[in-house]
Formats: C-alpha cells, structure tokens, sequence
C-alpha cells in the first residue's frame, strides 16, 4: 500500500517554469514525461555520481539541548510534570489556521527554527513565512530549512540572499542538478539517474526551540494556505508540544545531516553580499505590510505563544502521542528489504480495528495487496470507508490511473469510496471554515487515518507505492478520542454529497440499459447532490475528455509502483 508528487514537480521543471494557476496541467504533463523517462533510462548512460555531501564544508548540526531555558519550555514544563509521557496536540483544519500557527511559530523562537519541506515556494505566503523566518533570524535564533531538491528553483533568489545570513543556513536533500550544472546536464541526470531522482524526501515539519512543532500535509505554497485564487488544497496539520516534540526535531537532525543533505551555497551559481540581503528585508517587509492582512497571515491572537500556552488558552489536547519516521537511508541505501515505519505502525493499526476505519489520502494507490489488507478487516464487520480525490479534482491523473482498476474489488468487499469534487457547494449562507469549506476550485491534499475514532494517524504520508517504497514520510499516532473525533468529523463532512461522490458499484439495471444502448461499461455508478437534487453518473463525472484519455493511456503504462 501507498503526492504532487516527486516526478511529477520535478520532470514539469525540464521542461517550463513552474506557473501557481496551472497545477493540475504541471502534474499530468510531468507524469508524462516521467513516464517517458522510466523507458529512455535503459538505454542511456548513467552520469556521474555527486559527490556526498560530506564533501563539502558542511558542519553537523543538531537540535537544541531540552536543558536550555527558552519562553516556550517554561510554559510546558508545569504541563507536562501534570501529563507524564504525554504530549499536547491541536488539529489545524484550515489553511488560516495553518498559516497562522506557522507564523506564530516563527515568532515564538527564541534559539531556534528548524523547517523541513517537500516544496517551499516563494509565491505570497511562502514570502511571509520566508520573512517570519528572517526576523527570527535578525534576532539571534538560529535557522535552519532543508528542501527537497525537485521543488527547489535555481530562481529561487529570496531563499538564496537569506542563506547568506549568519544565522540561516539552507540546505537541499538529494539534489538531481543544480544552477551549476547546465540544462543539458540536469535533463540527463533525469533520465539516466531515474532510480535516484524518483526518490523524495516528503516529510513537512516545522520545529520552534525544540519544544513545538507543526507536522502534517501541507508544503509551503499558497495552494496549501487559502491563498491561490484557482487552487484550493484542502490539507490537515498538527500543532505538537511536549515530549514528541524532541523525536521531531531528531529526526530532522538526522536528515540535515544526511551525506544527501547539500549546503545551498554549493548548488547555486547566485552570489550576494550584505546589500542584497538588506534588499531582501526590505522587500519582505514591504510585501508584508502589504499582504499579510489579505491573507490573514496575521495571528488572531496577539500574545505571545508561550503566554497562551501557559495561561490554557491554545485549546491543546494532552494524550499519548506516537511519532514514526523513514530514516533517509531509505533514499541513502534502497533496499528492497526496507519496512517504512510509518506504514508499518498504520498497518498494525489497522489489523486491531475494532468498529471503523476511515482513510483520508489524496493519492490512493491500494494494489492488490492493499485491497486484501482492506477487505479482510470489513470481512470482520469494521466499517472501512476511503476519500480521496475524484479525476476531476486530482492535480495527478497517473495516480488516478493506478486507483482506477481497484475501485471495483474494493467496493465488492464492502469497503465504502467517495471521492472529492472539484468545487464545493455550501448552499445557503456563508462557506464554512473548515477543511472543506470554501467555494475555490478544490482537491483534496490531506492525509489522516482515523481508528474506531479514539486513533488519528496524521502526517504525509498517502496509501500509494511511492510513500511505502520511494519517499521518505512522516507521522504522529495521537490516542486521543477527542482528537480523533474532530478528524473523523472532517472526514464525515468531506464524505457529504455536497462535498464528494459516493462510488458505487453499478446495478444489474444500469449495466444492462448500458449495454442495450452500448453506452461504456464503468461498472460504477456516482452519486452526488447538486442544485437540481441527487444525480448519478455513470463514468467519472465532471472530469472531461482529456483526462479520461490520460487516465487510459497511464492505465497501460506498467509505472505502477512509481505512482
């Protein structure tokens, strides 16, 4: 069992740039290409290998000592002397809240800021957040950002000036070229490296002295904030405090000092000196004074985190809190003998299922192995019911392609699909703001699994081959019932006819009225709510002729395990 996704961000940028209003087209124009690739790579050369990032001038880094006195440990220690090997969680279902927490995060730092992610734009919100970074930064604490090297643009000058800071460094994990190596290097890097390229690092972190941290599904980009006028991620994240909080934080040492960990300064031809990181500050000062209010950037709260931590007032839940992580050995070394810890702890999980077993994954790729693992617990009378995306909301119709032959199985053993739409539809009053409350062109991007609603797995980690084999994930198990009731609440308003189509298998009417007109043989039906009341549908609705073509074409495509 097994996101916009590793080869799709990273093929598209062989070959234009990345533009933010046409994110659905990047990823099915990358796959393509990626596709192509897999083949052409056994018949080229391969290139020359990097050197390890040992290599170069590169000290080790390391989280800092839980016995340094910062604002933030003194507001937890009273609460976690009153929640012994507890931790404290608190759900971020909207990308306001997201937005927020991150900047208030950044604010919070004292020593230090340390901000793993799969893609860090330079678009509205990633400036604000850039720039919350760098005033940290002005003020002594120490920040370190490591990025995906398939998401990272050598145009990327802001991130470049802020690495010439004293107090920043940036590094990028397992780059496949760089603005030193020409285009033609880095597209033959692309196709004769494929197994290198292909794997990610896909973990989302962002951790302040130590003691907080924010995990979960979102990247750093306005389609994950609320922000994007044509894209609207619908993500879930986890604001964590307390114990779990330094297992983050080693994890992230262990990545910043992984031999695919680069310094940025070795990659990019850029070259500044102190007016230009001036030039930099005054731009993102600009660009917040300007944006942050229209974007809600600003936290609703104006006092200080650590003072509402201490005063109660962050509405956090204490329980027992698991966090499982791949090492990067996963990328470091593959080995077909290599068991994901994430994924293996949810598939435990999901074996002691007692009554219910809800999946929230964006990419759903189950394979026949997966279907098995499914059936066998809705054999055992435990609701099992998935959403994910429709073809018309997905920015991956490849992954499309490789759910598509598994709907039917699935729902033959009793598992339940819905599947996301394109656009939400609130009826009367204002949206609601939730994870699936806004009117904006919609795809479902979070990923969260929900046990008998006393469990939450929550993290970035999706039920497809590319997060089990290739990428490296990330996940909190929060044993909260609480917690765990407000995500299968999410879950339950995402699966409403409003929100999603319920699949369902076509009945022995319908097939024969499709074949007495020789209309196509699905084998589903689609059921929704629209203005004019229920309507069924018989083949993927609203998803248009291109991308059942692109869907068909990747259905005989032998890229299964690449999805």
């Amino acid at each position: 069992m097994f996101e916009s996704r590793g080869m799709s961000e990273a093929a598209n940028k062989l070959v234009k740039n990345e533009g933010r209003n046409a994110s659905s087209a990047r990823s099915i124009t990358a796959r393509c290409i990626a596709t192509l690739a897999a083949s052409a790579a056994l018949a080229l050369t391969a290139c020359a290998a990097r050197p390890p990032a040992t290599a170069f001038d590169r000290p080790p880094g390391h989280a800092l000592a839980t016995t340094v006195e910062t604002p933030l440990a003194a507001a937890l220690a009273p609460l976690e002397k009153q929640h012994p090997d507890e931790s404290a969680v608190r759900l971020l279902p909207t990308g306001t809240d997201a937005l927020q927490a991150r900047i208030a995060l950044a604010r919070a730092a004292t020593k230090t800021l340390d901000m793993q992610y799969y893609i860090a734009e330079e678009d509205n919100t990633g400036k604000l957040l850039l720039g919350a970074a760098l005033y940290a930064a002005d003020r002594g604490v120490r920040v370190r950002m490591l990025v995906d090297d398939l998401n990272f643009k050598d145009i990327d000058r802001i991130m470049a000036a802020l690495n010439s800071h004293d107090n920043i460094e940036i590094r990028v994990f397992n780059p496949y070229g760089s603005a030193q190596r020409s285009f033609s290097e880095r597209t033959r890097n692309f196709f004769t490296n494929l197994d290198h390229f292909t794997r990610r690092m896909h973990n989302k972190a962002m951790i302040a002295d130590n003691q907080i941290a924010i995990v979960g599904g979102r990247n750093l980009g306005d389609e994950y904030f609320s922000a994007s006028p044509t894209l609207q991620f619908r993500d879930l994240d986890a604001f964590a405090a307390g114990p779990v909080t330094r297992q983050i934080s080693a994890s992230f040492d262990d990545y910043w000092n992984s031999t695919l960990s680069y310094p940025l300064r070795v990659l990019n031809k850029q070259k500044f000196d102190p007016a230009d990181l001036d030039k930099t500050r005054e731009d993102l000062r600009s660009h917040w004074r300007h944006e942050a209010d229209p974007l809600n950037a600003k936290p609703l709260n104006a006092t200080p985190l650590a003072q509402q931590i201490a005063r109660e007032e962050m509405g956090l839940t204490w329980a027992p809190v698991e966090f499982h992580v791949d090492s990067p050995s996963k990328i470091e070394h593959p080995s077909d003998d290599y068991k994901s810890p994430p994924m293996t702890r949810l598939i435990d999980l999901l074996k002691d299922a007692q009554s219910e077993f809800l999946i929230l994954s964006p990419y759903f790729v189950p394979h026949d192995v997966g279907v098995k693992a499914l059936a066998d617990v809705s054999h055992r009378h435990v609701r099992v019911a998935v959403l994910t995306n429709s073809l018309a909301a997905t920015d991956a119709v490849a992954v499309h392609a490789g759910y598509a032959p598994y709907r039917i199985p699935l729902l033959q053993n009793g598992v339940e699909l819905y599947e996301f739409k394109p656009m939400q539809v609130e009826g009367e009053g204002r949206p609601r703001a939730g994870l699936f409350g806004s009117q904006s062109r919609a795809s479902l991007h979070a990923k969260a699994y929900v046990i008998d609603r006393s469990i939450l797995v929550i993290g970035s980690m999706n039920l497809d081959p590319r997060s089990a084999q290739l990428n490296t994930e990330l996940a909190l198990v929060i044993h909260s019932k609480p917690v765990a009731e407000e995500a299968a609440g999410l879950f339950d308003r995402g699966i409403s006819p409003q929100a999603s189509y319920r699949v369902e298998l076509a009945s022995a009417a319908v097939t024969a009225e499709r074949r007495r007109t020789r209309s196509p043989q699905s084998g589903l039906v689609w059921t929704t709510h629209e203005d004019k009341g229920t309507v069924t549908y018989d083949l993927d609705p609203e998803a248009g002729l291109y991308r059942n073509v692109m869907t068909g074409l990747f259905m005989l495509l032998p890229v299964d395990n690449q999805l």
